[in-house]
């Protein structure tokens, strides 16, 4: 079982945009410190809910700055990115990192985004396998080309390939965040794993990663590839010797952050939106989620892996708010509830 964590760099009511990203940086570095797998970065823009608007950047910067640990993003979102950029941007973060560095990509929303980098709608309603499939290829082949409806160019080498890394893999792995039937179909059909988000439990997890297996083999991919998929299951993690403590960490801080980030979401074409209510998510990922003691949160991460066959999670550990609550979160992770998974 590999336990990274999952950073969104969030902007708590009463906190500037560089202490966000502060907490973040240092959250990472604790993160090698404490004996984690993996540091899982999100990107956001224009909304304080995360301030970090591009997850390659920072994995990079992080990269720098660690040794072992993993850097992955969670997610770049693709259809406001160019695929040959995006992939130009992991091979070399593959390539100077030593294999490193994960690649997960995800459709993202309806959001301003699209007008503001000129991507439209089109590129998220039905633009996303397009882009997808032009990314992977740029990742795996000498050359590319490409003739679809949003990319069209003459065949040119890819530089730096990827596949020239002294790793054990021809080139970074690729994730893709799913949320939907197709999202599953989409993966499966190229062999890729999933990203399953923290807002659903672990019979919901279960099922999507039985839809992926049942997708994959009618494919015909290996069939170790397809019981081996390396899934990545988000959740959110805070630990203390009472859950009442724990949970009562999360409720104080967690649903100010969620209503000021979530609400200044704008819709890129005017459409009606609905937005969870604060508190009550708070107190659904408190349940679904290892918050408490160190001895339940083991149990809880090996019972979902048990459920769902998914080895790797990404925690949000950052839900206090506090960088020194946040950093011992992470060792408590680290020093209390891993040895506890071996």
């Amino acid at each position: 079982m590999h336990v990274g964590s999952f950073v969104l760099a969030a902007q708590f009511p009463g906190q500037g945009q560089g202490e966000a990203l502060h907490r973040a940086v240092r959250s990472a570095e604790v993160a090698e410190e404490a004996g984690l797998d993996a540091v899982w970065l999100a990107e956001h823009h224009f909304v304080p809910y995360g301030t970090c608007p591009s997850a390659v950047t920072l994995a990079a910067f992080l990269l720098g700055r660690t040794r072992r640990l993993r850097v992955g993003t969670a997610v770049s979102v693709l259809p406001t990115a160019h695929p040959v950029a995006l992939g130009e941007q992991a091979a070399l973060l593959h390539l100077t990192s030593g294999g490193r560095f994960s690649l997960g990509v995800g459709r993202g929303g309806p959001w301003v985004d699209l007008e503001v980098f000129g991507a439209g709608l089109e590129a998220y309603e039905s633009g996303f396998p397009e882009s997808l499939d032009l990314l992977v290829r740029w990742l795996r082949e000498p050359a590319v080309g490409a003739s679809g409806e949003r990319f069209s160019f003459r065949e040119v080498p890819v530089v730096p390939r990827p596949s020239e890394a002294l790793t054990d893999t021809a080139g970074p792995e690729v994730i893709v965040a799913c949320t939907s039937p197709a999202s599953v179909r989409l993966a499966a059909e190229r062999g890729l794993p999933m990203l399953l988000g923290m807002h659903v439990g672990d019979e919901e997890k279960a099922e999507m990663v039985a839809l992926w297996r049942r997708h994959a083999r009618a494919c015909g991919h290996p069939p170790e590839r397809v019981v081996g998929a390396a899934h990545v299951s988000a959740g959110v993690c805070q630990i203390a010797d009472r859950r009442q403590d724990a949970v009562e960490t999360l409720t104080k801080a967690m649903p100010g952050w969620l209503k000021q980030g979530l609400g200044a979401h704008v819709t890129v074409d005017g459409r009606e939106r609905g937005m969870r209510d604060p508190l009550a998510y708070t107190e659904l990922l408190c349940g679904l989620h290892p918050v408490g003691p160190a001895r339940l949160c083991a149990d809880r991460l090996a019972a979902t892996s048990e459920r769902t066959g998914v080895s790797r999670f990404a925690l949000l550990i950052e839900g206090s708010g506090d960088l020194a609550a946040t950093e011992e979160n992470v060792r408590r992770l680290g020093a209390e509830v891993i040895p506890q998974l071996a």
